[in-house]
């Protein structure tokens, strides 16, 4: 590998890749189960991603994730992903200063990618894959006063992006998984949201306003918020937040208003199991990042204290 190879690489070498086109046999118990040929990432994305990945902003990401990688690793071909090449890819991406939140991101994408090329027989072995310990950063939510000034400057901009809004703060519900809302999904007061990012779907009860903002959108097919391009939503947002002066704050940008409905669950006294399953988090280690919001818990820790104050 050349000098400017390594540099955009971010300086690392990755043995064991092969520059030429080879033929390799797979071997089981019994004997030969197949060839296995020398492939790239691009083409194990090429291959599998329609399978792995339905349409959308996530498979978009995903395709950009595995790009960047097969573009580090110098659209090296390879039959063994091995442990050095995965290590090397995370020392490149730390050089180009991802946090360990992004490439625990990367990391997923590539690491379901590489699992069913295993499983399909395009390549040997599999590296070992570790969760990167992320740091816990600062929850934005919108108080009171901030919902109702950056809501005030949407509405004067687009009463549809207003109704989306409301409705958005009031399920918790994340930005695509309410444009792909259809109406059988509302029903008796209760709307169920199938295209999640988990793949679970989930059915919360619906506030009044959020009732008064679908009621107001009936004759919009096939869903009340169908037509909706998120590029533009969060054009007339950021204009809005700038409006309400809120634009030097970078962590409000529309998931802010599922973090606001955590936060209000949690302040309001709901349990933390309940609201995992308002969201639809996974796992509820997820949801612990609100649970200092819970502080009311504490309080019966106070008077206890006071009995040994004289």
């Amino acid at each position: 590998m050349g000098k400017d190879a390594e540099k955009q690489t971010g300086d690392f070498d990755f043995p064991n890749l092969s520059s030429g086109y080879e033929v390799h046999y797979s071997f089981s118990p019994r004997g030969p189960s197949g060839v296995v040929k020398d492939t790239t990432l691009a083409e194990l994305l090429q291959r599998y991603a329609d399978i792995l990945w339905e349409e959308g902003n996530h498979k978009y990401n995903v395709k950009a994730f595995i790009g960047e990688l097969d573009e580090i690793l110098l659209a090296a071909r390879f039959s063994t992903f091995s442990q050095d090449m995965l290590d090397n890819l995370i020392g490149a991406l730390r050089k180009r200063r991802n946090s360990n939140a992004t490439i625990n991101r990367k990391m997923a994408a590539l690491s379901k990618l590489l699992r069913k090329a295993y499983k399909m027989g395009d390549i040997y072995s599999l590296p070992e894959f570790k969760r990167q310990k992320e740091r816990a950063g600062r929850l934005r939510f919108l108080e009171p006063d901030e919902e109702e000034a950056l809501f005030r400057e949407i509405g004067n901009r687009s009463d549809l992006y207003l109704k989306l809004s409301i409705f958005l703060v009031d399920t918790g519900a994340r930005l695509g998984e309410t444009i792909a809302l259809k109406w059988n999904d509302v029903h008796q007061g209760r709307v169920t949201f199938w295209v999640t990012k988990s793949g679970r779907s989930r059915t919360v009860p619906l506030t009044a306003r959020a009732k008064q903002a679908l009621n107001a959108l009936v004759d919009r097919s096939p869903g009340p918020f169908a037509s909706i391009d998120q590029q533009k939503y969060r054009a007339v947002w950021n204009d809005a937040k700038t409006a309400a002066g809120l634009g030097d704050e970078a962590d409000i940008v529309p998931h802010v208003l599922r973090h606001t409905c955590a936060s209000r669950l949690v302040r309001g006294g709901i349990d933390l199991r309940r609201v995992q399953m308002w969201l639809g988090h996974q796992t509820l280690e997820m949801t612990m990042r609100y649970a200092h919001l819970a502080s009311h818990d504490l309080d019966m820790c106070v008077p206890v204290l006071e009995r040994h104050i004289t």
